[in-house]
């Protein structure tokens, strides 16, 4: 079996970032053409879609500010203009900030992290999905966090806006089912980039002798899982939240 998106139209939040690059260039290597979303790092956008490009698949740009409605809802008039309806709707944008226990973390860190998580994926559904239900077919792929089940000190702020972004998540799963809709959450561990591949950090002895496996996980692994849940083997798998932690996080029944 394959993975085969051949035809398929992929729009990725946050397709400028570390994972974002790497996740929009694995869904064209499945043979799908990607929109690359991108709020502020442009240049960095346009080397995702040139990469995509390469491959013989089309690619095109598209700025907003997911955590404005008029933002999203312009940036989808630009999208169906110049790429066309996307297939696969991907949230992957994400606010950092500095990790500080709850009576540290500014106030406004909640509400970024309330804005970045849950209204990005409240904005982009309005946004896409009713056209993707009325071809009755379509696949919302959401990054989560393994931080979400962990709970661990000096996370709260981000902890608090990706289990909002979970229960939204559910819900849309079984409000579009019925339209051949699947909706799905990947939830990566401390995972291996570009930069710590550059900067010879890839090893972290301390979270390493957290995973069962042994070793932190590759940022091609979070891709591989998105690109499963994109594709037809997966049709009949919705509403999940799927640790990719190598163990570190194994959700129980």
């Amino acid at each position: 079996m394959e993975i085969d998106l051949t035809g398929k139209k992929v729009l990725i939040t946050g397709g400028s970032g570390e994972l974002g690059r790497v996740i929009a260039v694995t869904m064209a290597r499945c043979g799908a053409d990607v929109a690359v979303h991108y709020f502020g790092s442009e240049e960095k956008a346009e080397r995702t879609a040139a990469e995509i490009r390469a491959l013989g698949k089309q690619s095109k740009t598209f700025q907003a500010d997911l955590t404005n409605k008029e933002s999203v809802d312009a940036m989808r008039e630009d999208v169906f203009k110049r790429f066309g309806k996307p297939d696969i709707l991907i949230n992957n944008a994400v606010i950092q900030y500095q990790w500080k226990s709850v009576l540290e973390q500014e106030i406004e860190d909640y509400q970024s992290q309330f804005d970045s998580c849950v209204m990005q994926t409240v904005y982009m559904t309005k946004a896409f999905v009713p056209h993707m239900m009325k071809q009755r077919y379509g696949r919302v792929i959401v990054t989560n966090t393994e931080c979400a089940a962990l709970a661990d000190g000096g996370t709260s702020a981000y902890v608090a806006g990706k289990k909002a972004l979970d229960g939204v998540v559910r819900c849309l799963a079984k409000e579009v089912g019925s339209y051949g809709i699947t909706v799905n959450q990947v939830a990566p561990g401390w995972v291996i980039t570009e930069r710590d591949r550059i900067n010879h950090s890839e090893k972290q002895p301390d979270y390493d002798k957290q995973v069962p496996l042994g070793h932190r996980g590759q940022d091609q692994d979070i891709a591989n899982a998105m690109a499963f849940l994109a594709s037809d083997l997966a049709s009949f798998i919705t509403g999940i939240y799927l640790p990719v932690t190598g163990g570190r996080v194994m959700p129980g029944i």
